[in-house]
């Protein structure tokens, strides 16, 4: 026990003549033997800051008043702006309009010893709830630790969805890459494509040849047998009709019926040919054949 520490007690009282009947009354009490407890001083005062800066620190501070409404008031007062200062406060209450000349010391000794007594057993009263707090804290101090140890894998977890989530993005920028890419030739392709499509629709509104064999067009027209391709050759090449082509045993044409009608105009020279060639020749220029 004397190894350690006294408890601090410290004294409230109103004025000056509550001081000298606390002291007179505290010459034949022996609080330190008893009760290990030292009353470190008597703080004759009203004014709640002084009363902050004279106790703060105290294990025990007793608010010696009145018991009227005054002193109640005082006391009162006291304990609202000290609660935070101190370890326990107690109010110990002084016979109402004592005379310090016959106030009787035992009286006080006593009120003293209570309040200290009032404060013991309200300090073992909140030893259960100081234990209760206690295994609150270390349960607090596990839940911690378990939650210390939930964050770090989810750090860890989080770094490993930040550089997947990089990945991903990396990868992204490459496919938008080459989906810009394939669109740029998809519209090269849409582009050619149209020009296509516009070519060949020019060439669709044009007039085409058609390419027919000369022997089947001068058996279906004449019932005879073309043997001669020569000669026709010849003649097409000396008056080079418009729109018809001949060579290969083919002929190309706009159309059968000007095929046929050249193949005509052919068989009618082939008629005058060894005595009349030129005349002929002449005519078709002339637009007479």
């Amino acid at each position: 026990m004397d190894s350690k520490n006294p408890i601090d007690v410290r004294i409230i009282v109103e004025g000056a003549s509550d001081v000298e009947s606390i002291s007179k009354a505290m010459r034949n009490i022996a609080l330190g033997a008893e009760y290990h407890i030292t009353i470190s001083s008597i703080i004759p005062t009203t004014s709640s800051e002084i009363a902050k800066r004279a106790v703060r620190g105290a294990d025990i501070v007793l608010i010696a008043t009145d018991v009227d409404a005054p002193g109640r008031e005082l006391a009162e007062k006291f304990q609202k702006v000290l609660k935070d200062e101190v370890g326990h406060i107690e109010r110990m209450k002084l016979p109402f309009g004592h005379d310090v000349e016959y106030i009787d010391p035992y009286l006080i000794q006593n009120e003293i010893k209570n309040a200290i007594i009032r404060s013991g057993l309200t300090a073992i009263a909140n030893i259960k709830l100081l234990r209760e707090l206690e295994l609150k804290v270390k349960e607090s101090r596990e839940e911690i630790r378990n939650l210390s140890q939930i964050n770090r894998e989810l750090e860890t977890l989080n770094k490993e969805i930040s550089f997947k989530h990089d990945e991903i993005a990396e990868a992204n920028n490459k496919l938008n890459d080459k989906a810009d890419n394939l669109n740029a030739k998809y519209n090269n392709l849409k582009n050619e494509f149209a020009a296509l499509k516009s070519e060949y629709n020019d060439i669709q509104s044009k007039d085409l040849f058609e390419v027919f064999s000369i022997n089947e067009l001068w058996k279906d027209a004449f019932n005879e047998e073309m043997d001669n391709y020569e000669q026709i050759y010849f003649i097409s090449n000396e008056f080079k009709p418009e729109n018809i082509l001949v060579g290969q045993n083919r002929i190309a044409a706009l159309t059968e019926k000007d095929a046929v009608d050249w193949l005509k105009i052919i068989r009618t020279v082939l008629i005058f040919y060894d005595s009349k060639i030129e005349d002929l020749k002449e005519d078709f220029d002339k637009g007479k054949i």
